[in-house]
């Protein structure tokens, strides 16, 4: 498995091994002696899988405060994304920057967003599936969201404001600077 370490040094790019013939490919995608040996020591308790069915759908960005704040091992299964981390650790040095890296089935990368991290992504493709795997169980009391367009965190995003497609949640989501509990 390639390890590599994003601009936000808690932010991970993993690329599991593949095996590939004729017939395709095989990849362990998870092993959690691998994941330790990364630097992660996560227990995973849930598994998400969402599709989105055009170009430019933009989900997040998304977090959830303690009790119940989620790490997010997050993959391409079909398609391709634009994944993305916003540090929401405040008192962090990394505090309001973000990074990103592009997970495509073909590429198989997987990106590791430990809690504290707000998360969002974009479409690239039609048709694009992501699965995640989480540290905690959705709990609607401690879900924040925060504008993906924020002006104040400047994130680069591959679609522009009038071309995103949006739920009506995301759009209606507060800017960075209301997230004020949370992570210390």
């Amino acid at each position: 498995m390639k390890i590599a370490r994003l601009a936000l040094p808690d932010i991970v790019l993993l690329t599991p091994q593949r095996f590939g013939d004729e017939r395709g490919f095989f990849s362990e995608t998870y092993n959690a002696a691998r994941m330790a040996a990364a630097g992660i020591d996560a227990v995973f308790v849930q598994d998400n899988h969402s599709l989105s069915r055009r170009r430019g759908v933009v989900r997040g960005l998304h977090c959830q405060v303690p009790p119940h704040a989620q790490g997010k091992l997050v993959r391409c299964t079909r398609g391709a994304i634009w994944d993305v981390a916003v540090d929401a650790r405040q008192g962090s040095p990394g505090f309001g920057q973000w990074v990103a890296a592009e997970l495509t089935e073909d590429n198989g990368s997987q990106l590791w967003i430990p809690p504290g991290f707000l998360h969002g992504f974009c479409t690239l493709t039609d048709d694009a599936e992501v699965q995640y795997k989480c540290t905690d169980v959705w709990n609607r009391d401690c879900e924040r969201s925060v504008r993906w367009d924020d002006p104040a965190l400047g994130i680069a995003w591959p679609v522009a404001a009038g071309d995103a497609l949006l739920s009506d949640k995301d759009a209606a989501a507060a800017p960075f600077v209301a997230l004020r509990d949370g992570f210390r």
